[in-house]
């Protein structure tokens, strides 16, 4: 474990590898799982605040669901999530020539809205538990994600690595410069 500031982290993030390849896993985790992606608080009223301009992007069944639950739901240990179409695939998806993609994503990129999507969904992989003070970033194994683990392998792109940019949207630059800092003293 390494602790930088107010978060310890995983020493997998460092030594596994990963690289997203929706060519192969067709965006699965926006479909799979047993609730939504976890939601911050402060994330639920900026998805109220941009609905209107994500639903253009969204399916039908998942605007569907927003209008009738809201844009978020509680999984069973009572922790905010998006919620579900049908218990199975995320309300804000989209899709793409047969691929899943975050319908808040698009409205971003599109430069719709100034959100890209919730942290948890941006720093996949990684999942961030609180344990008193800190937050505890920890790697998340699935199993579509085969296909980026060997991606990651073949770039040897560290989950470090390869999250660098959500990293310091959460975190800030300066604390991704210490961890980086911290691993170079660690590896001498």
């Amino acid at each position: 474990m390494l602790v930088v500031d107010n978060t310890v982290l995983s020493e997998e993030l460092f030594s596994k590898c990963f690289c997203c390849d929706l060519s192969a896993c067709r965006g699965q985790c926006c479909v799979e799982g047993d609730a939504g992606a976890p939601l911050e608080e402060e994330e639920v009223g900026i998805l109220e605040d941009i609905l209107p301009e994500v639903k253009p992007f969204m399916t039908e069944e998942g605007r569907e669901v927003v209008e009738q639950n809201d844009v978020f739901d509680y999984d069973e240990d009572g922790n905010l999530v998006t919620p579900l179409i049908n218990d199975q695939a995320c309300a804000f998806i989209r899709y793409e020539n047969g691929c899943a993609f975050c319908a808040i994503e698009k409205a971003y990129l599109m430069h719709r809205v100034d959100f890209r999507k919730p942290v948890s969904c941006y720093l996949y992989p990684i999942r961030i538990s609180r344990k008193n003070y800190y937050d505890v970033l920890e790697y998340h194994r699935w199993d579509i994600c085969r296909a980026a683990r060997k991606e990651g392998n073949r770039q040897g792109i560290s989950v470090f690595q390869y999250l660098k940019e959500p990293l310091i949207q959460k975190y800030g630059a300066e604390w991704y410069h210490k961890v980086e800092q911290e691993l170079k003293v660690r590896q001498g």
